[in-house]
C-alpha cells in the first residue's frame, strides 16, 4: 500500500498466486525496502507454498541483486506482508510469471539499463500504473531514459492486464520526443537523447476505408459565409479536410465504417478538433454488417469503454487486445465536448485467403457476444463513399485488353500465313490445263552430244501413268564440271541477240528473263537431246519458209533430226501432246536466231495463269 511511499503501520496484506499445474512460479522482485528491525518486527515478508509451508522469510532491510531473482518449485504461493511500528520504508514491488520466461523483468526496468542494440524481455502484467514517466510515441520512438514496459503499454505493444514479450531496437536519439496520448498512458515532451526505444510490433499497418455511415451530420457556416458540410472527404474553404461531426441535437450518434476487405482490427486512432472531440465511446464489429458484436477485454464481461481525449491532446490510439476479425466497424460516443465529432483511422492487416477465397485466421475465436445492431433514428442518415479507389482493378481491366488485342492478331496473322501456305501447296501440285496451248519453235544449238533422248517407245495415244513418270534427264556433265545444254543464260560467245519476246519461259505482261537454277520438282523441262528422227514427224517446210524471221545467212541441214517444242502444238485426250517437226533442209553453220512472228492461226498464243 502507498508505494512508493512509505507503507502504513499494522498492516497485514495476503497475495495468493497460481499458475496451471506441470508449471512452476518465477517471481522477480523490482524493489525491496522494508524498515531493517530486531526479527523483522517492523515489518516483513514471507512466501510459503500451497501446503502452507515457508519457503522464503521472514525477510526485510534490503535485498541485493542475486536475492531479487526466485525460482519456486511450485505452481501456488502465498505472499504475506505484515508491518508493526515503524518510521520508514517504502515496501516492496514484486513481478511473476511462470517458468516459461527466464527473462522477466520488473516493471520499474529503464532503457537504460540495457546495452545491446537489440534485446527482447518478458514484461509482467500490471506496468501502467507504476510510477514512472515516458517520453514520445510509437512513431517515430520514446526516449531511452523511459520506463520500458509501460512505453510498451502506451505503444500498444502488449495489454496492461496480460503483458507479453517486448522486442527492442536501440537506435540513434532524436531531438524532440513528441508528447500523445495512447491506451490510457500520457507521454511527455522529451528533449534530445543518445538513443531512443523502437518497439517491433506486427500487423500494425493502416487499413483502407471503403465508406462511412453516420447518424447525422453537421452543417456549419465558415468565414467567407459559405456552408460547410463536416464529414468524411469534405475541405473547408481553405482546402484542409474535414472529418465527421454529429449535429448537437442528436443525443445517440454513431459513425460506422466499411474497410475495403475483411481484416484483422489491432487498433484505432481518432483525431478529434480544438472545439469538440469524443471523450469516451465503445465498439462494435461485425462481417457480414448482419450480426454484431460488442467489443470486451480479453478479461471483462462487460463492454470496453475507450478513452478518446485527454489533457487537449486530439489525437488518440486505442489499441484492440484481443484484435477482431471484421470488415464494418460501428464506435457508438459514449461522452463528447460540445458536440461529437472525429476523424478515424483503423489500424491492422488483411485477412489471408486460402485457395478457395475464404478467410483464414490464425488464431482461435475468443468467445463474444453477440447483438443485433439496433436501428438509430436519425434525421437523415448519410453514406458516404471515399473517393480513394483502388487503381488494381483498372489495371487489371487495361492488361486484360492488352492481351486480348494481342491474341486477336496473333490468330490473324496465324491465319494468313496457313492460307498462304496452303496456296504454295496446291500450286505445286495442281497439274496443267488439259488444252494443249502452242509455242512458236525455236531451234536451240548444239552438237549431237548435247541433246538427251527422250524415250519414245510410249505411244501418244496411251493413257498417262498414274503417278506421272519423271522421264526427263538431267544435262549431261563433263569432266570439269560444267553443264552442256544448259537452260541458264549463255555466254555472248554464243552469238544470241535481243531476249525472246515469246518462249517456253516467257512471263506473260513482263520482258523475259533467263531462268534461275531448276528447282527439284519437274516445273520445267531440261532440253531434250538429239536423236534420229521418224521421217514422218518432220514438219511442213513451207512454215519455216514462210516465216520473216528465218535466219539471214547461211543453212546447214540436219537430216533425221526432231527437235520437240514444250509445251507442243497439239493435245490428246490423255494429256500429252504431240511433238511439232522441223523440216530438213539446209541451215547455216553460223547461225543467229530471232523471234520467230506468230503463225495463225495455228500457233496462237493463250496464257494461263497459275492456280
Amino acid at each position: 500500500m502507498n508505494y512508493p511511499g512509505t507503507y502504513p503501520n499494522h498492516t497485514q496484506c495476503d497475495w495468493r498466486i497460481r499458475v496451471p499445474q506441470g508449471k512452476t512460479l518465477r517471481l522477480f522482485f523490482g524493489d525491496f525496502n522494508l524498515e531493517e528491525s530486531e526479527n523483522c518486527q517492523s515489518g516483513s515478508l514471507t512466501i510459503a507454498d500451497g501446503q502452507e509451508a515457508v519457503i522464503l522469510g521472514p525477510m526485510c532491510g534490503h535485498l541485493d541483486a542475486a536475492g531479487r531473482n526466485v525460482t519456486v518449485n511450485s505452481s501456488e504461493v502465498t505472499v504475506r506482508f505484515v508491518s508493526g511500528t515503524h518510521r520508514s520504508g517504502r515496501g516492496f514491488l514484486m513481478s511473476y510469471s511462470t517458468n516459461e520466461h527466464p527473462d522477466l523483468i520488473s516493471c520499474l526496468h529503464k532503457g537504460t539499463h540495457f546495452s545491446p542494440q537489440h534485446f527482447s524481455v518478458f514484461c509482467p502484467a500490471g506496468c501502467k500504473e507504476v510510477k514512472g514517466d515516458i517520453w514520445g510515441r510509437s512513431e517515430p520512438g520514446y526516449r531511452d531514459t523511459s520506463v520500458l514496459c509501460k512505453a510498451a503499454i502506451h505503444a500498444g505493444v502488449f495489454s496492461d492486464s496480460q503483458g507479453g514479450q517486448l522486442r527492442v531496437s536501440q537506435e540513434r536519439g532524436i531531438t524532440l520526443y513528441e508528447s500523445s496520448f495512447a491506451n490510457g498512458i500520457l507521454s511527455k515532451t522529451g528533449s534530445l537523447s543518445d538513443k531512443k526505444l523502437v518497439f517491433t510490433k506486427a500487423c500494425n499497418g493502416q487499413l483502407a476505408v471503403a465508406a462511412y455511415n453516420m447518424s447525422t451530420v453537421w452543417e456549419d457556416t465558415d468565414g467567407l459565409g459559405q456552408r460547410v458540410t463536416w464529414m468524411p472527404g469534405a475541405s473547408d474553404a481553405t482546402g484542409q479536410p474535414l472529418q465527421w461531426a454529429a449535429s448537437t441535437a442528436d443525443k445517440e450518434p454513431w459513425l460506422e465504417l466499411e474497410l475495403r476487405e475483411r481484416s484483422t482490427v489491432t487498433g484505432i486512432i481518432l483525431k478529434g478538433t480544438s472545439r469538440f472531440y469524443i471523450e469516451s465511446y465503445s465498439l462494435m464489429y461485425s462481417k457480414d454488417r448482419k450480426t454484431w458484436k460488442l467489443y470486451k477485454g480479453a478479461l471483462s464481461k462487460d463492454k470496453k469503454v475507450f478513452e478518446a481525449h485527454s489533457d487537449g491532446h486530439v489525437l488518440v490510439l486505442n489499441s484492440l487486445f484481443p484484435p477482431v476479425a471484421a470488415r464494418y466497424l460501428l464506435l457508438q460516443p459514449l461522452t463528447w465536448h460540445l458536440r461529437a465529432s472525429a476523424g478515424v483511422q483503423v489500424l491492422g492487416c488483411p485477412m489471408p485467403r486460402g485457395r478457395s477465397g475464404v478467410y483464414v485466421s490464425n488464431r482461435m475465436p475468443l468467445p463474444t457476444e453477440k447483438l443485433p445492431l439496433e436501428p438509430v433514428t436519425t434525421e437523415s442518415p448519410i453514406l458516404i463513399e471515399t473517393s480513394d479507389q483502388s487503381s488494381s482493378q483498372p489495371m487489371i481491366v487495361a492488361v486484360g485488353v492488352i492481351l486480348g488485342l494481342l491474341l486477336c492478331v496473333g490468330c490473324l496473322v496465324a491465319g494468313l500465313w496457313w492460307r498462304r501456305r496452303r496456296r504454295k501447296t496446291q500450286m505445286k501440285k495442281c497439274s496443267l490445263d488439259k488444252d494443249c496451248h502452242g509455242f512458236h519453235i525455236k531451234t536451240l544449238p548444239g552438237a549431237d552430244s548435247e541433246l538427251t533422248p527422250y524415250p519414245l517407245t510410249r505411244s501418244v495415244h496411251d493413257a498417262l501413268p498414274n503417278p506421272p513418270l519423271n522421264d526427263y534427264a538431267e544435262p549431261d556433265v563433263l569432266s570439269g564440271g560444267a553443264k552442256l545444254a544448259s537452260t541458264f543464260r549463255p555466254s555472248l560467245e554464243e552469238g544470241y541477240t535481243t531476249p525472246f519476246t515469246l518462249n517456253h519461259y516467257d512471263i506473260p505482261g513482263r520482258l523475259p528473263e533467263y531462268a534461275e537454277p531448276l528447282p527439284p520438282e519437274p516445273e520445267y523441262a531440261t532440253p531434250f537431246g538429239e536423236q534420229p528422227m521418224d521421217p514422218s514427224l518432220t514438219p511442213p517446210l513451207a512454215m519455216l519458209q514462210n516465216s520473216r524471221h528465218l535466219p539471214q545467212h547461211g543453212m546447214r541441214i540436219v537430216p533425221g533430226l526432231a527437235r520437240y517444242d514444250s509445251p507442243p502444238q497439239k493435245g490428246l485426250a490423255n494429256g500429252y501432246c504431240s511433238p511439232s517437226s522441223l523440216a530438213s533442209g539446209a541451215q547455216r553453220d553460223s547461225v543467229v536466231y530471232a523471234e520467230p512472228q506468230p503463225v495463225e492461226p495455228l500457233l496462237k498464243h493463250t496464257y494461263h495463269e497459275p492456280l
